[in-house]
């Protein structure tokens, strides 16, 4: 859980950053890459990703635009990654204008339960990250590179000479 909103914003621009260079990365022929045929497909996380920032916290009271169209991916991964790019800054700005500290403690109906804000912003990362790996997974099946996240990936290591674990 977070305490403070700088605490947030540091730990939110490095791993939305990380989501956006996966999203960057999509191509609009992978859009439809599926580990199997009744899952979501990739395209269809990655609009996930991008519109759960406004489902999420805007049930905090929080208020930025939203996406438009939440239930159905969009053909362009350009689009999906563009929508990312709006919704994470909109989110920040509005938490850092909108909450002070003392509001990370305060208690909001999230899916039920009570949950203090600053819990909720650190379960968005989360969720992130867990939809991050699922599609790693896709964009390899695609044919797709996958970016750099928390240190190199296979395609780094031979390029730095390097030989990969296996």
């Amino acid at each position: 859980m977070f305490k403070t909103v700088s605490e947030f914003a540091a730990s939110w621009q490095n791993e939305s950053a990380s989501t956006q260079r996966i999203l960057d990365a999509l191509t609009d022929s992978s859009l439809q890459q599926r580990i199997a045929p009744d899952y979501r497909s990739l395209g269809q996380i990655g609009w996930h990703i991008a519109t759960t920032i406004h489902e999420m916290l805007s049930r905090t009271g929080l208020e930025f635009p939203a996406p438009e169209g939440e239930e159905q991916a969009p053909a362009s991964a350009a689009f999906i990654a563009d929508t990312y790019r709006k919704a994470s800054a909109s989110m920040l700005a509005a938490v850092q204008a909108q909450w002070t500290d003392a509001d990370l403690s305060t208690l909001v109906d999230m899916y039920g339960e009570q949950w203090p804000n600053g819990l909720t912003l650190r379960i968005v990362i989360q969720h992130e990250v867990h939809h991050r790996g699922q599609m790693t997974v896709l964009m390899r099946q695609s044919g797709l590179r996958v970016p750099d996240i928390y240190g190199p990936t296979r395609e780094t290591w031979i390029e730095q000479g390097m030989v990969p674990l296996v």
